[in-house]
């Protein structure tokens, strides 16, 4: 049985790993060139003087540890974001109610985990609208927040995104446990890179993260970080009227704010 619960373990590891190095080739942070202040860009951190910040999780695959990273996350009484993709809806509804039951963001990540860059601005807006509804089913909140699958996107994936009246999320603190970094090395790199209005990325199947999650909340919280879920540390209100995107995916207030 410990072999077979093993082997299970590394098979989901596996395809997160296979998933993830695509999402880190495609996109892991916005190229710093003239044209990308053109662009609309996602949200990868906020400028905030106060130190918070916002951890989150994105679950497509597995479900072995999502009992276990709620009750850690309620030790320490820290809220986080997850990011569930609507198949993983249908086949774990009780998780997502446990997730929104414990006062966590449930928010999308797509409805299939398809690639939305090859899609048309007509079927990411259906897509996103058909994750939200099973997201609303459960929970009975509907999402306001999407991180892409894969974290891929290009124009025509954030305006749609935008015109289905959602935001999208990517990260700036990628804690790189979905390679199967150790909990020592995933504590370094994320409690190393955190900052006043990041965005950290972890993984709710990832065979550290459980292990690491503690020291990480421990040593941020001992820095007086305060953790909030992603809704509260974004700014509100529109794109470009409200608030700025810089070219390194910033969220900035729009001047005279």
């Amino acid at each position: 049985m410990k072999l077979f619960v093993l082997n299970r373990r590394r098979a989901t590891a596996a395809g997160c790993v296979l998933a993830a190095a695509v999402m880190f080739g495609a996109v892991n942070y916005p190229a710093v060139t003239a044209s990308a202040t053109a662009r609309q860009l996602p949200i990868y951190c906020v400028e905030r003087d106060q130190k918070m910040i916002s951890i989150s999780f994105d679950a497509a695959w597995g479900n072995e540890d999502t009992q276990q990273l709620i009750d850690i996350l309620g030790k320490y009484q820290v809220k986080a974001t997850f990011f569930v993709v609507g198949e993983w809806v249908d086949k774990y509804p009780e998780s997502v109610k446990a997730l929104h039951d414990a006062g966590h963001e449930v928010m999308n990540h797509s409805n299939h985990h398809d690639h939305l860059s090859q899609l048309s601005r007509e079927e990411i807006i259906a897509d996103c609208n058909a994750c939200n509804d099973k997201i609303e089913a459960v929970t009975g909140v509907r999402p306001t927040l999407i991180r892409p699958p894969y974290g891929e996107y290009d124009d025509n994936v954030i305006t749609s995104i935008r015109a289905a009246g959602m935001e999208p999320i990517q990260w700036d603190v990628d804690s790189l446990d979905w390679k199967d970094l150790s909990a020592p090395e995933i504590t370094k790199r994320v409690t190393g890179k955190a900052q006043a209005g990041s965005i950290v990325l972890f993984h709710n199947a990832a065979l550290h993260t459980p292990e690491a999650l503690p020291a990480i909340l421990e040593t941020l919280l001992g820095q007086g970080y305060t953790f909030v879920p992603i809704s509260e540390l974004i700014l509100p209100g529109e794109y470009n009227t409200d608030y700025t995107i810089d070219h390194t995916g910033r969220q900035l207030a729009a001047t005279g704010q």
